[in-house]
């Protein structure tokens, strides 16, 4: 049996049906060994879309994500994909093609030391070194992938591996790949759940991996048996996460905030007392050590209790517990505040364009129709009135690591995960240009999807930051051709493509659109706004 042949079967013993490529030189083994395996390549345009469409289906589906590269150029071309699924806890096996051990040193072509490039970016990245191990290296690759604090994972394979005859008798093979899961010690849990107990006003925070996309049961559970409010920070914006309404109002009266898997950062600024009640405690439980010793650093005597485990085992676990008390009044205070889409300055609509949140409302609409709508929210300040204003049981936004430019990829994705969903993709003009070409993807795999385009002809939250930090009269380089033509070029890719000026125009062509079965792309005319303040 082949190395690459090895590759696949590991792929098939974790379930993998579809990945994600772009093809080169040293990964054409894998390719053919795809066809006897009956695995699905989506070949995409350029290989950070392969990441960020393997990110998305993660999301989605709770699998692992598999992005397929070839060496050198193909790998550092999607580091900022590769960064940005590890801060939204997206479990992925990132494979790239490698030059021949045989030839390490010789000047080898496209020859990198790929584990240096990538180590500080993924959870683990290792090259092959023997044939014979494939399998369990892959394997065990994907079980870390899944585990603990989900995240990304990179795996070099170097050409002559792929090609080598391996004896079957010899290959060693890994345990099938699973998440492995540490749930909180007996004492820690007895003791933190006698905390939440003596809390009036608790507050359980939670991180990307527990958002009501991916853990919608679990939450609600917690939720209930708890009588805790359960938030999930997925932000760049932290605190002025739109999505999260007047949250600040009420993060500010909780007498105990428990971290379960929310890292202590910039989201929360770091901690500070001015966020919180200067009095609450603060308990966090986290997988990683590095993280807890980060809380202790920043909180001091504020941290209440520390514990080490996974965060969806911690909440299981909390769940098992009788808590005596009924906090009705707390969480529909909660509920109301993260509602509450009060703006301090409301949002003026210009009589030429409409404005970003009057195209949310034409969007709600369709979405509040579908019966499984899914939401993709990307981009700078048209992104952040997305997340304000328009809402699904299912939503993909671009995450903590603010990196834009991945909508697309993750819009093909959701369709061929979920093929029967309503997904309606949002994003900026400076959003599409990054991978626009996956529209002929889209098209090439019969990809059912919109993608609604606000259009104000600029980087408007760079353009906002010139204006409220330098003057009117020192906006610069932030300008795009008020011309550009995002549905034609849609168009001439494959896809569908349709133009509008006006918020009522948008509503009809949204429901032609959902109707068309096929990727489409809106371009809007759109008033630039900046971002909603609640």
């Amino acid at each position: 049996m082949l190395g690459a042949h090895l590759v696949t079967d590991a792929l098939q013993r974790a379930g993998v049906k579809t990945i994600f490529s772009l093809s080169g030189n040293q990964i054409m083994p894998i390719y053919d060994a795809c066809i006897d395996a009956g695995i699905r390549i989506v070949h995409v345009r350029h290989e950070a879309a392969a990441v960020y469409m393997a990110d998305a289906w993660a999301q989605l589906t709770g699998e692992i994500g598999v992005a397929l590269v070839t060496a050198a150029p193909g790998i550092t071309n999607c580091l900022s994909p590769v960064f940005s699924a590890r801060l939204a806890e997206s479990p992925i096996l990132l494979l790239s093609g490698d030059s021949p051990i045989s030839q390490d040193g010789m000047g080898a072509f496209q020859e990198l030391d790929q584990t240096e490039v990538t180590k500080k970016l993924v959870k683990k990245s290792s090259r092959l070194s023997r044939a014979q191990e494939i399998d369990q290296d892959i394997t065990s690759a994907i079980s870390l992938a899944l585990s603990g604090r989900p995240g990304p994972v990179h795996i070099a394979m170097p050409f002559d591996l792929l090609q080598e005859e391996v004896d079957i008798n010899k290959v060693k093979r890994g345990q099938a790949p699973a998440r492995v899961s540490k749930p909180l010690s007996q004492a820690d849990a007895q003791e933190i759940m006698e905390r939440i107990a003596r809390a009036e006003r608790p507050l359980v925070l939670v991180g990307p991996m527990n958002n009501s996309s991916r853990a919608p049961d679990l939450r609600k559970d917690a939720t209930d048996v708890l009588q805790s409010p359960i938030i999930a920070m997925e932000s760049p914006r932290g605190l002025r996460d739109p999505s999260l309404g007047h949250f600040p109002q009420v993060l500010k009266k909780a007498d105990l905030v428990v971290l379960v898997g929310k890292t202590l950062d910039f989201t929360l600024d770091f901690g500070r007392s001015a966020g919180m009640h200067p009095e609450a405690d603060i308990i966090v439980i986290d997988p990683d050590e590095t993280m807890i010793e980060r809380a202790q650093n920043l909180l001091g005597t504020r941290l209440y209790k520390h514990a080490k485990a996974d965060s969806d085992a911690a909440l299981r676990g909390l769940s098992d517990y009788t808590y005596p008390h009924k906090r009705d009044a707390w969480l529909q205070e909660v509920d109301r505040a993260i509602a509450n889409r009060a703006l301090k300055s409301p949002s003026e609509e210009n009589a030429t364009n409409p404005g970003p949140q009057s195209i949310c409302q034409a969007v709600q609409k369709i979405l509040d129709e579908a019966a499984d709508p899914i939401l993709i929210s990307d981009g700078g300040e048209f992104g952040q009135w997305v997340q304000a204003f328009c809402q699904a049981p299912t939503r993909i936004i671009n995450g903590l690591s603010g990196a834009i430019g991945g909508a697309l990829c993750y819009a093909v994705a959701a369709s061929i995960a979920r093929p029967n969903a309503t997904i309606i993709a949002m994003m900026g003009d400076g959003t599409v240009g990054f991978h626009s070409t996956e529209f002929e993807t889209a098209a090439r795999e019969n990809a059912s999807f919109i993608a609604v385009v606000g259009n104000d002809s600029r980087w408007n939250a760079e353009y906002m930051i010139q204006l409220r930090e330098y003057g009117p009269d020192r906006l610069y380089g932030c300008t795009l051709n008020d011309s550009a033509r995002y549905d034609l070029l849609a168009s001439a890719l494959g896809a569908q493509g349709a133009y509008a000026e006006q918020a009522d125009q948008l509503e009809e062509i949204l429901k032609k659109a959902v109707n068309n079965h096929s990727a489409t792309c809106i371009n809007i005319r759109m008033e630039g706004k900046a971002a909603p303040v609640f």
